[in-house]
């Protein structure tokens, strides 16, 4: 009753929705209220809106109604069609240019599903934000997830042409310091030390960095600065690909780059997942993994 009420709008739709009278989904909500000891929603004489606490409920709840929709399907012995919510979140950059194409295609296929994605770039806790699905661009450490790997990229240093032409490229990280670079860091506003690899060695053994008057969270602002002859900067190779296809951007450092990263997409492994979690999941992987920006090792 709580979630026909949140997506119908009011407690009289939600009624005739659920072909109940107005006063019984009233009790019903305020009783479920004085159960959790929470206010869900904010009621006016022209409308009911959510309060924060319901946002956060009325998913959980989604979830749970469609995890037993699916039970009960199971149950029946009848096929189960991908279907309800999907919650995904992959950093910024990686999920314009990679899982948004995706998606797309994911839903033109699947009508029955919806979709809540939020690309950020920092580390979302699947669980306590309520995500079905999460792209790592790192090795991964232990932990109760089921993770389906897309491939690798690496972390280079790139410049412009025009700003190699008048300062040189280095031959070597000991020679950074000489060098401007535009700064790169999460939303916390820490910035992580360049590290590289001896030549022909996948060990990280130095960390290096160069002269930084400019900083910034974009890195979409550190690309276009880098395009613009501000200095080199430090990315993740998938970011840059068609820049440097272009001539308008040139790796430099290559031998001192260090081990490449993987690329995975995790989701929870301690339920069974969701048909629609398993459908994405074979989706993206089919697509993505023979994509060129996730094999360059």
């Amino acid at each position: 009753m709580f979630v026909a009420v949140a997506e119908a709008g009011g407690f009289a739709p939600a009624a005739r929705l659920l072909r109940v009278s107005p006063p019984a989904v009233t009790r019903a909500i305020a009783g479920l209220e004085r159960h959790l000891g929470a206010r869900l929603l904010h009621r006016t004489t022209r409308m009911v809106r959510l309060t924060e606490v319901g946002e956060r409920f009325v998913q959980d709840a989604r979830r749970i109604l469609g995890e037993l929709a699916e039970a009960e399907a199971s149950a029946r012995g009848a096929h189960i069609e991908p279907q309800g919510e999907l919650a995904i979140t992959a950093p910024v950059m990686f999920g314009r240019l990679h899982v948004a194409p995706t998606l797309l295609a994911f839903l033109a296929e699947h009508p029955k599903v919806q979709a809540r994605v939020m690309f950020v770039d920092r580390v979302v806790h699947l669980m306590e934000e309520g995500f079905d699905v999460a792209v790592r661009i790192a090795s991964l450490p232990d932990s109760s997830f089921t993770a389906a790997r897309l491939g690798t990229v690496r972390r280079v240093v790139v410049a412009s042409p025009d700003y190699l032409a008048r300062h040189g490229a280095p031959a070597s990280p000991a020679e950074l310091p000489q060098h401007q670079g535009v700064g790169f860091g999460g939303s916390g506003g820490s910035f992580t030390r360049w590290t590289f690899a001896a030549p022909d060695d996948r060990v990280v053994r130095e960390t290096a960095q160069p002269q930084m008057p400019l900083r910034l969270n974009s890195v979409d602002v550190a690309i276009e600065a880098a395009l613009a002859g501000h200095g080199l900067a430090r990315v993740l190779s998938y970011q840059v690909r068609d820049h440097v296809a272009a001539g308008r951007l040139r790796y430099v450092l290559q031998p001192f780059e260090p081990p490449p990263v993987p690329v995975h997409l995790v989701y929870p492994e301690g339920r069974k997942a969701a048909a629609k979690v398993r459908a994405f999941i074979d989706f993206a992987a089919a697509r993505l993994r023979g994509h060129p920006a996730l094999n360059e090792a």
